[in-house]
């Protein structure tokens, strides 16, 4: 993330939402328009939610959805380890 300069970042929102969309069979999240959202002040906080909703239901523990939105604004990289964990498990189980 340092080394590009917060462009992986958001690399990395998009891919994994759109894995968390595979995985939780969501038809209605819209990972493409949440990064683009991520660009626009206020509207980033509606893309943390949705974004922390969807984990919620994909995660096998039931993540709270508050906690993660709460964890976006005040710690990302927080997210990210909790998010990128969790979603590791599910690929080994898919393989």
């Amino acid at each position: 993330m340092i080394i590009t300069f917060g462009i992986y970042s958001i690399y990395w929102f998009f891919k994994i939402s759109e894995e968390m969309k595979y995985v939780g069979k969501d038809v209605e999240a819209s990972p493409a328009l949440w990064t683009v959202l991520l660009f626009v002040p206020i509207a980033n906080f509606w893309s943390y939610y949705k974004f922390s909703e969807l984990y919620e239901k994909v995660s096998s523990d039931s993540f709270n959805k508050w906690l993660l939105f709460v964890l976006w604004i005040v710690f990302a990289p927080a997210v990210w380890f909790i998010v990128q964990t969790e979603m590791n498990k599910k690929q080994t189980r898919i393989l």
